[in-house]
């Protein structure tokens, strides 16, 4: 067969090398769009990211094609209804760094209970001093957490390790899973009145822009502790602000911003195609909440680990070979 591969960087290209010589290999750093879908005329499976635009116009000169074997976990890129209706199957990457995330959040909170930025910015002045650098256990301490999907489920399972106790909200309460993992699920409000620490893990969606504002701060107890990993819109810039100055909030750790760009997949972040679209620099110029002590901010690196963008590609090769053999994995249509 012959297989047509888009949007690949060199660190994605070589295990795509595997399906040679038993098939016809192409792999093209640019995206796959109407103006170079000719290029791949001629293939049976095409595997892109999601600066391709695979429309029916990109498709219809494609009459071959059996597979389009996307390298994220959305699909919105491709005309669903169009593939539906020619016979050409999707598969995607459903998951990949779930683990990654939540070991992330765990960094955030370990840095903001043992103040870990000012105790190194500290220790490399020469004061080698803990004056001052008093934080705060983990044990014992109540989490809550705010949406109990994979990453949810990583962070519970990881919170257990250090001896919390864990409480949860979703929309959908798995009441198996709480039993497997030793947590209880309790409303929204009950969850933000009872943790010590909270950790988000919920999609942005107009019902969750701005989850977290004044009224939720309002319930908190004082010196809770708030990390987002997930979307910036799920909290109200300013209010954070406010609760952080007040003393509400005793800190937060965030590794997402309200003012990103929308960001469809985190692997877009380490991407040629996106740097050479978009400046982030800009976003976190100035930023008020970079200047708090009590706040540790990452640039959207929590998914960015080498295993992580590994498995992105491996999944995409596994779900190649098992279309190949007649055994499809992930497929989303």
């Amino acid at each position: 067969m012959r297989i047509a591969v888009f949007e690949a960087e060199a660190h994605e290209a070589i295990p795509f090398e595997r399906f040679k010589p038993d098939h016809d290999v192409s792999i093209c750093a640019e995206p796959l769009r109407a103006d170079n879908a000719a290029s791949a005329a001629e293939a049976d499976i095409v595997s892109v990211f999601i600066y391709s635009t695979l429309d029916a116009a990109t498709l219809a000169g494609m009459k071959r094609l059996k597979l389009i074997a996307t390298r994220s976990t959305g699909y919105d890129h491709i005309d669903t209804a169009y593939c539906r209706a020619h016979g050409i199957a999707i598969c995607n990457v459903p998951i990949y760094g779930e683990n990654t995330v939540a070991e992330h959040v765990f960094a955030l909170l370990l840095g903001l209970s043992h103040r870990l930025p000012e105790a190194v910015a500290r220790a490399r002045t020469g004061h080698f001093s803990p004056e001052g650098l008093q934080g705060f256990d983990l044990a014992g301490k109540t989490l809550g957490v705010v949406g109990t999907g994979n990453i949810g489920r990583h962070v519970i399972r990881i919170a257990k390790g250090f001896s919390m106790a864990v409480i949860a909200a979703d929309i959908a309460p798995d009441e198996t899973l709480a039993g497997e993992l030793g947590f209880r699920y309790v409303s929204f409000d009950e969850l933000l009145a009872e943790a010590d620490v909270i950790s988000l893990h919920v999609p942005a969606t107009a019902h969750t822009l701005n989850l977290i504002s004044d009224a939720q701060f309002a319930r908190m107890k004082r010196g809770a502790v708030i990390i987002n990993t997930a979307r910036g819109s799920l909290i109200d810039t300013s209010a954070l602000v406010r609760a952080l100055h007040d003393g509400k909030l005793g800190g937060s750790g965030l590794d997402v911003l309200p003012e990103e760009p929308l960001i469809r997949e985190e692997a877009e972040l380490v991407s040629a195609a996106f740097a050479s679209q978009h400046d982030l620099r800009n976003l976190v110029a100035n930023h008020v909440l970079l200047n708090m002590p009590n706040v540790i901010v990452t640039p959207h690196s929590a998914f960015n680990t080498r295993e992580a963008i590994r498995r992105i590609v491996d999944t995409t090769v596994g779900n190649i070979e098992g279309f190949l053999i007649g055994e499809p994995r992930n497929l989303v249509r």
